[in-house]
């Protein structure tokens, strides 16, 4: 086309910007992708989170590419099985000399030692490194996003900051988590607080028509499936902060003559997770980011699940059985990462989808609720722009250099940042 545009072109407004998702009209000015291309999509790197590890009978998988066969806990991706790397026997070293829980979750991503007796001292973890490296060609360097607040509390002599955490942008500073989808959002679209309660697409829609009367057809379409997406998860906030459901327990009345409403967990976790994972598939549409870790609950967490009939114990208590709530609830967590992977496949980037330029890594802290830390649940997702071969089925569990710090060594090169060390390894995973 005669009139190109800069791949970090953005739409702007009074207090807002929004980058434009992948076109093929425009013309990037840096290269995103292991081929080098101006036009290639840039590779990212997503880290979902769940504490307690899942059912012990049904974490599994036997074979390879798309005849893999999965445990029950992993139904939910089945279909990404030829996309989908299962890696079962890494381990943290670290995580195994402290109590259980915090111990075992603040060095999930850094395999670092920590400090105990309630004082705070982890590593920087995986994401924050890449995102050191490569934060200046984003708006945002990360986005750290979570499903239930820390716990500032200490258990059995660590701090339960450990546990509540597993970004972390310093030894001493666990990266600030937003639990808010409405604060989440903001980070994403606008520059200066305070803008009010005005849609951003309102604030962008001159600068969006410009945009549109430049690009191609196919991209006009995607264009407006953007802005749509972008509409919608607006209009979900607005009505889950109308209801009340976004922002925690509160009375019902400002008088204390009433009797405190029945335990539970305060807030509609189906559409808290829902919108978390529809911001950080907007986050990477729009290249806002290319690093996001999504902590869906907390390691020894409190969180309940009423809309899976499973409301009388919380997820820390349910973890410590094999019962088919617990396997529900690890199925509803399952649900999330293949909600974000469909639609990041929905969305074309030329020769791959947005899934195909991405890794969607989902790990958590133990393999079961026994807090057997010595051989850690990893499931990716994505090829990281044609540099991971899917389909893959891999157990370390016999080998003597396991550690988990390997895999991300290896995730690191596909991000373009190489490091000759990270944590206790000094050797990638050669099959990653």
């Amino acid at each position: 086309m005669n009139n190109r545009l800069s791949r970090r072109r953005m739409l702007r407004g009074l207090g807002v910007t929004m980058a434009l998702p992948w076109m093929e009209s425009l013309l990037a000015n840096e290269g995103a992708g292991k081929s080098g291309s101006l036009n290639s999509a840039p590779t990212r790197m997503a880290i979902l989170f769940s504490g307690c590890g899942y059912h012990s009978k049904e974490w599994w998988a036997k074979g390879s590419g798309a005849e893999m066969e999965l445990g029950k806990v992993l139904q939910p991706v089945n279909e990404f099985r030829d996309r989908m790397v299962f890696i079962r026997g890494l381990y943290n070293a670290e995580a195994l000399k402290g109590n259980i829980h915090s111990s075992q979750t603040g060095n999930l991503l850094s395999g670092a030692p920590l400090s105990s007796g309630g004082t705070i001292r982890s590593g920087t973890s995986v994401d924050q490194v890449i995102a050191k490296k490569l934060g200046r060609r984003t708006k945002l360097p990360s986005l750290v996003l979570g499903c239930e607040k820390a716990n500032p509390s200490v258990h059995k002599n660590y701090s339960m900051l450990y546990s509540s955490h597993i970004s972390w942008s310093s030894p001493t500073s666990p990266t600030p988590l937003e639990v808010y989808p409405s604060l989440a959002f903001d980070q994403l679209f606008k520059d200066e607080a305070g803008q009010g309660d005005r849609s951003v697409l309102d604030e962008v829609l001159e600068d969006a028509s410009d945009v549109r009367r430049r690009i191609s057809k196919s991209d006009r379409q995607k264009l407006d499936e953007y802005l749509n997406s972008v509409r919608e998860v607006e209009q979900r906030i607005e009505r889950a902060g109308q209801k009340g459901e976004l922002q925690g327990w509160r009375p019902t009345l400002t008088e204390p003559n009433i009797h405190r409403p029945a335990d539970g967990y305060p807030q509609d976790i189906v559409e808290h997770m829902r919108l978390m994972c529809d911001i950080l598939v907007l986050a990477f549409q729009t290249d806002t980011t290319r690093v996001c870790t999504l902590k869906l609950n907390n390691d020894h967490g409190t969180l309940r699940f009423p809309h899976l009939g499973v409301d009388y114990m919380i997820h820390h208590l349910l973890s410590h059985s094999d019962s088919n709530d617990w396997l529900k609830v690890n199925q509803f967590f399952l649900e999330q990462v293949a909600y974000v992977a469909r639609r990041l496949d929905a969305i074309n980037e030329g020769e791959r989808t947005a899934l195909d330029n991405s890794m969607i890594m989902l790990c958590s802290s133990m393999l079961n609720g026994n807090h057997d830390a010595t051989k850690l649940p990893v499931v990716i997702l994505g090829s990281a722009g044609g540099q991971l071969e899917g389909g893959q089925n891999l157990d370390y569990s016999g080998n003597s250099d396991r550690q988990m710090c390997r895999l991300y060594l290896s995730m690191m090169d596909k991000m373009g940042v190489h490091l000759d060390h990270f944590g206790d390894a000094t050797e990638r995973l050669s099959e990653i």
